[in-house]
């Protein structure tokens, strides 16, 4: 307990020196905070939002400049050279040779062809589709098919009977023939197929292709029958 006239610190409350008039008993005063401006608070409040909230904007960009995971560049279809498949080798029906003014039958081969590997340092997978198939014949003319073409075997068709990647060349001669294979293209990042525009062409290596005059002669006998006859 305090002393009278002393000061007192315990609960807050001090004690006047001074007594109240016609007494002792001293005179007591209440420390009390005044209550803040109610606009003043407002706008304390508003500010420290706007604060917090542009302190969270820049941790967010921040976050987003830090990002080691570098963006994979946009691909295309010329970026996909490296994985083409192999040029496509053409075969004419017969045995490369042909007679003038007969089809020979053309035929190339070529298969939906998938590969592995790297591109711009990250893992890809690369699948070609056959799209079209262009066959140059040497005499100037060209022929574009969906498909490669198929054997007279194969179409259950006797020799010389024309195909939908037949050609009649009318002089005879050895000519230079290929045939350009356009692909379609899709890639995989490891989520799954996704198609890139455009067509990868590839040229095909160059086919000798000899062409005969046929004639024929009246005979009297067969070969078997007079082995030394015109044309045996």
């Amino acid at each position: 307990m305090n002393k009278p006239g002393g000061r007192g610190h315990g609960n807050g409350i001090e004690s006047s020196p001074h007594t109240v008039p016609g007494g002792s008993q001293p005179v007591a005063r209440v420390n009390v905070e005044p209550r803040p401006d109610p606009f003043t608070q407002c706008r304390d409040d508003w500010n420290l939002m706007i604060r917090c909230v542009e302190a969270l904007n820049r941790a967010e960009a921040e976050d987003e400049t830090d990002d080691p995971t570098p963006a994979i560049p946009p691909i295309t279809i010329t970026d996909l050279a490296t994985f083409a498949p192999e040029p496509s080798t053409l075969t004419a029906e017969p045995g490369n040779l042909g007679v003038v003014g007969l089809p020979a039958n053309f035929v190339a081969t070529a298969d939906t062809h998938s590969q592995n590997g790297e591109l711009f340092g990250f893992p890809i997978s690369v699948r070609f589709t056959p799209a079209s198939f262009t066959f140059h014949f040497g005499d100037g003319d060209s022929l574009t098919s969906a498909t490669g073409g198929r054997s007279w075997d194969d179409l259950d068709l006797p020799q010389f009977a024309p195909t939908d990647t037949s050609h009649t060349y009318a002089e005879r001669g050895t000519y230079t023939a290929r045939v350009d294979v356009s692909y379609s293209a899709e890639i995989d990042l490891g989520v799954g197929w996704f198609p890139v525009s455009g067509r990868l062409t590839t040229t095909g290596p160059d086919q000798s292709i000899r062409i005969y005059e046929a004639h024929t002669a009246l005979v009297a006998h067969t070969c078997t029958e007079k082995p030394d006859a015109p044309g045996c």
